[in-house]
Formats: structure tokens, sequence, C-alpha cells
């Protein structure tokens, strides 16, 4: 049975395990790997927000630094300049909440004062102690995300020994340094980091293993999106490679999937929750089940 969290904003609570909620990626650069430089340009970032909303999402990912691998750091400057224009665009147009995806202190707290209300840091709360503190004074939503090494280091870097252990050490670091800036439990979210200084196979090994990730007792997000172990020679095959990784992310207990395609993926998560709820009620007959065949 999926535990049910209630994820609280400062405007709103989200309930995580009922369904699957899906978050929308909007990536407003020139650089990422998917789809960059396709909202780069206010208006089309705009107009892509709100298909996404239409489409299902229910919550919308903004990026402004791309991470895809062997990307360059960029300034705060030149995030914001991408970023704020979108926000200004946005503020008060949508009725599903925004995340940010930023490792910058300074970055988010100008996106929580332009409405959005989240902050999804990609380096784990490792490359700015200062955003945990921006997160607590905004009474914002966090998503913690592990990332091994940076993206210009990832492609040198060796295989992660004990791949869960390491996940679970890190994130608990993470979230100790969330804590002591004063992020409270119920404002968190972790994500074990699909792609993030992880070897092709090992981000397998990752969605079959999110149960081990329940220890921690806070909602789960995965991002399998488009991402590199799952790429095909076809933009379509892609997708269809993404939707496996997304059902088995849901049966194996994610709360939340990041995806690009919405329309799509919303489908398969309806199917694949449909599956986890009936694989739930038949562990709940069991004990029924055994004792008829018991004759009891």
């Amino acid at each position: 049975m999926q535990k049910r969290y209630h994820w609280k904003l400062k405007q709103r609570e989200i309930v995580l395990g009922e369904r699957t909620l899906l978050m929308g990626v909007l990536n407003v650069t020139p650089d990422s790997f998917s789809d960059g430089g396709k909202y780069a340009d206010p208006d089309r970032a705009f107009s892509r927000a709100i298909e996404l909303e239409d489409e299902g999402a229910d919550i919308l990912d903004i990026g402004a630094e791309s991470t895809r691998p062997g990307s360059q750091r960029i300034s705060e400057a030149e995030e914001l300049r991408r970023l704020i224009p979108v926000l200004k665009r946005l503020r008060d147009k949508l009725s599903i909440p925004i995340s940010v995806d930023t490792y910058k202190s300074g970055v988010a707290e100008k996106a929580l004062e332009h409405g959005a209300e989240i902050i999804n840091d990609p380096s784990g709360v490792l490359l700015d102690l200062q955003l945990p503190r921006v997160v607590t004074r905004y009474d914002a939503g966090l998503i913690i995300n592990h990332m091994r090494g940076t993206p210009e280091t990832w492609a040198k870097l060796p295989p992660i020994k004990d791949l869960m252990r390491s996940i679970t050490i890190d994130l608990e670091a993470a979230l100790h340094r969330a804590r002591q800036a004063g992020v409270q439990k119920h404002q968190v979210v972790i994500d074990p980091g699909l792609g993030f200084g992880k070897r092709r196979e090992q981000n397998s090994e990752i969605i079959a293993n999110l149960a081990v990730l329940r220890s921690f007792d806070v909602p789960i997000l995965v991002g399998p999106s488009r991402k590199s172990f799952l790429r095909k020679e076809a933009e379509a095959l892609t997708e269809f490679a993404t939707a496996a990784a997304v059902t088995a992310s849901i049966l194996n207990g994610a709360h939340i999937l990041r995806v690009h395609d919405v329309k799509a993926m919303k489908s398969v998560a309806e199917v694949a929750d449909s599956i986890r709820h009936a694989a739930a009620s038949d562990d709940e007959q069991q004990p029924v089940q055994a004792r008829w065949q018991r004759g009891q």
C-alpha cells in the first residue's frame, strides 16, 4: 500500500499517495539535452506552461540552467535573466504550483518572490548551503535530488560501489543539512537522481530498489524522462522507453514523476496506478486466502 503524505507549501497542501502526480518539465535554457532552445523565448515558455497544465501536469518545474552531462555552470545573473521574465508572465495564470530547478540561493529567493512555491535543488543541498534557509523563510517545498560530482565530471566518474547504500547515506546528509537550516519534514521530497553521476546500468538498479528510500518516510520523486540510459535511435522509441521506466517507478513506490511528455505519461501513470492499487488490494486479501487454503 502506498503511504500518503501531505506536502505542505505556503499557499496549499498537496496530497501524495492517492495517485501518482506528474511534474511537467519546462526548460528555458539554450542547451538542455532534450529541448534546449525550444522554450528560451518567454512567450513560447508561457504558452508551453499553459499547455502542460492543460495536458494534466500537477506541478510545473522550470529550469533555467542545464544539468546535462558536460554542461557548464552559468552565473546567477544569467540564470535570473532567463527565468524571471517567464515567472512574471505566469504569475496567477496557473492553478498548479511552480517549482524552480536551481541550486543557487539567490535564484531560489527571486523565484519564490515571483510566485514559485517549490525549489528543486539538483545538487542535494551541496553547492549552496544558504538555499535551505531561503526555503525555510518562504515556507516553500524543497526537492532534494541526489547528485554525485558535477555535470562537468560525470563522464570521468567510476561506478558507485554499493549504490543504494551510497545514495541513502548522501540523502541522509542532505536532509540533515536542510533540517539544520529549519526546513521541516513536511516540506521535503527526495529524488534519487537518475543520471546524476550514475552509470547507465545503475539507473535501472535505482528504479528497482526505490523501496529502500521508504526508510526516510518522505515522498519520493523520480525523473526518468528522456534520460540517456533510455535513449533509443528514434524519439518515439525513447518515449516508449520512458513509459516503461515511469511504470516501473510507480510500481516501486514513486509519488511524483518528472516528465516532458505529460499527455502521454498521464495515460501511462493511470494504468500503473490501477495496477498498483490492485496489487495492494490483493495483498490485503492474502491472509484470508491463506486461511481458506488451510481449511480454517
